[in-house]
């Protein structure tokens, strides 16, 4: 069976629409089903490329080079293609492909498609219709005002709608965008009109919508239509937001892991309540005449009324999205549900689907530990929650997955627990589990029954989480597969234990790992090599407690490190915890405060140009590195085009290694493009963010240079002693070759779209993320 899986479009989300799709592919193809993706760059010109461009990390990856990497299509050469195809799966978030457009264009041409109607699209797509639609039949809402691009007469409008509704906080939001991007909180009728004012100047509408900030319980409710074509509503999320400091759920929240929000699955309503929000998303699913699956918003108010806010007819489907979160509850792996969702789609138009029947050959168990208790726990989760995923499709490997607890225990976590957002909420649902099974049963079975599931079409039974000391979790393995970042993951601690126990584990040695760990004394090592053009940055290393005024330490550094503005980092953390580019004695003093306060992160916009939430290390941070700033190339993307400006002929770039010990092969490189002053978490690891350029144009390094540096850091990798793999980040000279490493990574992360995949696929012959992880692993003798 072949299924056109469409993504990008237009729309701010088209980061999340790649993600989307990537995790399409990933769940659903199989011998059986063959995916053949088709990409919108932002005109909604479509492309058919090829499945290992769905591994990049944001589409700006690679819209500039989509002509000579992609096949572009007419109008009629994409209706041609969709019509040899089974049936088509949108993939599209936002207008475009949430609207009703792309669905009137397969409808208009009799192909056959997933997901709900036009007519169905076109009434929930429209935050303010969609309101008023449900008003008029009879469900509770909350009052709204709409406000158009070029009228003049904002400021009445909001002032009237202030006034009238008692308003002492509004939420502001484009009436057509996603659920996420572009949503402003306003405390006064000035703010509301600012935030209108910057809607419409950046183009995401030419509708706005301001509605009041709902008082209530925030929840996100799953639907799954079954055979009899009834919308069936699965287990709604619970979103604790803490709304101080005017927060609400927005895109950061929505999709990277962060203590900043907390979800509760099943949440923490009564069964009556539940069963009101069920009833009554099934019931808006048939007054919308929606189709296969959806994902609706709402709140559960003070008074016990419930709220609709927004209605999505193509959930996120991430890897760890509420669609995957609460399927797998009721039993569903991430398979399981894509193929159920297509078989209903095939069943409604006709088409025959050949169910496969995987034969599964008797494969080696293998551990993937993940989580911890680091500033960068929740990038292990992802990347831990990746590499599981990935390795269940491998016929020579059998993945379970395991979750280090805060206090070193170690937790076996059951599929339907598993895809939490947090490694916090997964370790409190696993204490609680056995007080909760009873409810979770009853409230499982009932889903499951109004899906009139068959006994084939979930395959994730439940089991209560099993807890382990962290000797005996070791005692069981043959091989552990380490998916932690930062601290005992990192530093030498497991590894050396494993070593102690003659377990197999991928990445380097514990000694190798320890010294990588510790920024300071890796650039010692590197210079110990004395490697023709490999040099590290000028250093400073400075107890914390020994500071006594910033501003004479401040003035030190500069003459020292003979830089204007310098980058800190505490000594001994991940690759990305406590970041920050200072610019003045100020930023130096604000940044200590912050370090002795202990504090979790630091806010947005604390710093020049700091535009992502940073942040810090968990434990207390006794020692400092500084370092001078080094000011890099100019490199943009604006729609379809990278533009290059050269100040420095420096270029910032990371790459990956792997193989046996001496024997590293080094993978073309990527260059990283920063939107602030240093990467953020983001950017590194979560899909939809953050830019990548593999591997770099000729037309920035030219081939010959771009061999003399990987020569420069297989030489590093062989002579600091990496083995299995590695990611080193260094900055680059584009003229000379030369090299000034940044940091060695021991334990890259594995996250879905991470850089090392890029370069992993534009390898000859490619390698696919499963094919690299397997490598990974024979590496170390498994």
């Amino acid at each position: 069976m072949k299924v056109a899986l469409l993504c990008g479009g237009p729309s701010l989300e088209r980061g999340i629409s790649l993600n989307s799709a990537r995790s399409v592919m990933d769940h659903l193809e199989s011998k059986s089903v063959e995916i053949v993706p088709i990409y919108f760059d932002h005109e909604k010109n479509p492309y058919q490329i090829s499945t290992s461009q769905l591994y990049s990390n944001t589409p700006s990856d690679f819209d500039f080079k989509l002509k000579e990497t992609g096949k572009s299509l007419s109008q009629k050469s994409l209706i041609s293609l969709l019509k040899k195809v089974d049936i088509v799966f949108p993939a599209i978030h936002g207008a475009f492909g949430e609207d009703g457009t792309i669905q009137s264009l397969l409808e208009k041409n009799n192909i056959p498609f997933i997901g709900s109607p036009s007519l169905a699209c076109k009434k929930a797509f429209d935050k303010y219709k969609a309101n008023e639609l449900i008003k008029e039949q009879g469900f509770y809402t909350l009052p709204s005002t709409v406000l158009k691009i070029y009228a003049n007469d904002h400021r009445k409008i909001i002032t009237d709608f202030f006034k009238k509704n008692n308003l002492k906080r509004a939420i502001v939001k484009p009436a057509t965008g996603g659920s996420s991007i572009g949503v402003f909180s306003a405390n006064s009728v000035e703010e509301a009109l600012e935030a209108t004012r910057a809607i419409f100047s950046k183009r995401m509408d030419t509708r706005v919508v301001i509605e009041p900030f709902a008082e209530g319980i925030e929840f996100t409710v799953i639907l799954l239509e079954n055979r009899f074509n009834q919308g069936v509503a699965i287990l709604p999320t619970e979103i604790e937001v803490d709304y101080k400091e005017n927060q609400f759920f927005d895109f950061r929240k929505k999709y990277l892991p962060t203590r900043h929000v907390t979800y509760h699955c099943p949440p923490r309503f009564s069964n009556e309540m539940i069963e009101k929000i069920q009833i009554q998303a099934e019931q808006l699913f048939s007054v919308l005449g929606m189709r296969d699956f959806a994902r609706f918003d709402g709140w559960v108010m003070p008074d016990g009324n419930i709220w609709f806010s927004d209605f999505n007819p193509i959930s996120g489907m991430e890897q760890n999205s509420f669609l995957f979160q609460q399927s797998a509850r009721i039993g569903f792996s991430h398979r399981d549900l894509l193929s159920f969702i297509l078989s209903n789609a095939c069943r409604r138009n006709s088409i025959a689907i050949h169910n496969e029947t995987r034969k599964i050959p008797k494969r080696k168990n293998l551990a993937v530990l993940f989580g911890g208790n680091t500033a960068e726990k929740q990038v292990s989760l992802m990347s831990g929650t990746n590499v599981w995923l990935k390795l269940r499709t491998s016929d020579v490997y059998n993945p379970i997955p395991y979750v280090l607890g805060p206090n070193n225990d170690v937790w076996e976590i059951p599929y339907g627990l598993i895809l939490n957002h947090t490694v916090e909420e997964i370790i409190e649902n696993a204490l609680n589990a056995k007080k909760d099974i009873a409810r979770l049963e009853f409230l499982t079975k009932k889903a499951r029954y109004k899906l009139a599931l068959k006994g084939d079409e979930t395959s994730e039974e439940f089991f209560v989480p099993r807890k382990y000391t962290i000797d005996d979790f070791i005692k069981k393995q043959d091989f552990i597969f380490l998916a932690l970042h930062g601290g005992m993951g990192e530093d030498g601690t497991i590894q050396k234990i494993l070593e102690k126990n003659k377990i197999k584990y991928n990445g380097s040695n514990g000694d190798v790992s320890s010294l990588c760990m510790n920024k300071y004394d890796t650039a010692v090592a590197i210079n110990k090599l004395k490697i023709t053009g490999v040099y590290t940055a000028y250093q400073e290393l400075v107890k914390v407690s020994e500071i006594k005024d910033p501003m004479v330490l401040w003035n030190n550094l500069v003459k020292k490190l003979g830089a204007k503005t310098i980058i800190v980092k505490p000594l001994a953390d991940g690759c990305s915890a406590g970041i920050v580019r200072l610019f003045n004695a100020k930023d130096l003093s604000n940044y200590i405060d912050i370090i002795k306060s202990g504090s979790s992160h630091i806010k947005p916009n604390t710093f020049k140009n700091q535009n992502e939430i940073v942040d810090m290390p968990t434990g207390k941070v006794e020692k400092l590195l500084f370092e001078n700033f080094i000011e890099t190339d100019s490199l943009k993307i604006k729609g379809a085009k990278l533009f290059y400006n050269r100040k420095s002929g420096w270029v910032e770039v990371t790459v990956g290694v792997y193989g046996s010990k001496n024997q590293l092969k080094v993978m073309n490189p990527s260059i990283t493009v920063a939107e602030g002053e240093v990467l953020s978490v983001e950017e590194k690891f979560q899909g939809g963010t953050g830019v990548n350029i593999t591997p770099p144009p000729e037309s920035i390094i030219r081939s010959n240079v771009l061999k003399s540096i990987k020569e420069k850091i297989g030489k590093v990798a062989n002579g600091i002693g990496i083995e299995g793999y590695s990611r080193i980040d260094a900055f680059v000279n584009v003229a000379t070759g030369d090299i000034s490493v940044i940091e060695i990574n021991t334990l890259p992360g594995l996250t879905p779209s991470t850089v090392i995949y890029h370069q992993a696929l534009a390898e000859n012959p490619s390698m696919y993320p499963t094919q690299f992880l397997e490598q990974l692993i024979k590496n170390k003798g498994y």
